[in-house]
C-alpha cells in the first residue's frame, strides 16, 4: 500500500499556519513530514503567489493568510483558501454544531463489544432500543448488563 494523501506538501504547511499563525517553520516541517528547507520554499512560493504575507514580530514571524484568494488549479478555482481551511481546521466539536440535523440523525451509532473471550468478541451497533434502554439501566446501576450473543446473527459473506 502506498504512502500517497488528497493533499500536497503546499496543503499541508498551509493548514498549519492556518492552525497556528505564530509556529516556527521547524515545527511546520516536523508535523508535514518534509525538511525545514522544503517548508522554506513552499512559504516562499505561497508568499510570490499572494497567499500569505510575513510579518516580523521580535524574533518569530507571523504568517497572514489571504483568505480571499482563489485557489490556483481549474478544477478548484471557484473556491477561495478560506473555504478550504475553514473545512480542514474546523475541530470535531465545532463541525458537530454545523452539522444538519439530518446528518445528525443518520451518523452511526459506537460499537460495542460484546464478550470477553477472544472467541465470544463480537462488534455490533445497538439499536433506538438498547439505547433507551441504556440510558434507564444507567439510573438503576445496580443491575448488571447481560451480553448479547451475537453468534447466531451470521456474517454478512
Amino acid at each position: 500500500m502506498s504512502d500517497w494523501t488528497f493533499f500536497s506538501n503546499y496543503g499541508h504547511v498551509l493548514v498549519c499556519l492556518a492552525r497556528n499563525n505564530e509556529v516556527r517553520l521547524r515545527d511546520v516541517a516536523v508535523e508535514v513530514g518534509i525538511t525545514e528547507r522544503a517548508v522554506q520554499k513552499i512559504v516562499r512560493d505561497m508568499q510570490d503567489a499572494g497567499f500569505l504575507t510575513i510579518n516580523k514580530q521580535g524574533r518569530r514571524n507571523r504568517y497572514r493568510i489571504n483568505r480571499r484568494k482563489s485557489l490556483r488549479h481549474g478544477l478548484e478555482s471557484h473556491c477561495n483558501v478560506g473555504k478550504l481551511l475553514t473545512l480542514l481546521t474546523k475541530t470535531e466539536k465545532e463541525s458537530q454544531l454545523t452539522e444538519s440535523p439530518i446528518a445528525q440523525k443518520f451518523r452511526r451509532a459506537a460499537p460495542v463489544v460484546v464478550g470477553t473471550e477472544p472467541d465470544e468478541i463480537a462488534t455490533r451497533y445497538p439499536s433506538a432500543a438498547e439505547k433507551a434502554a441504556d440510558k434507564s439501566s444507567d439510573k438503576k446501576s445496580d443491575s448488571k448488563k447481560e451480553p448479547i450473543d451475537t453468534r447466531q446473527q451470521g456474517n454478512l459473506f
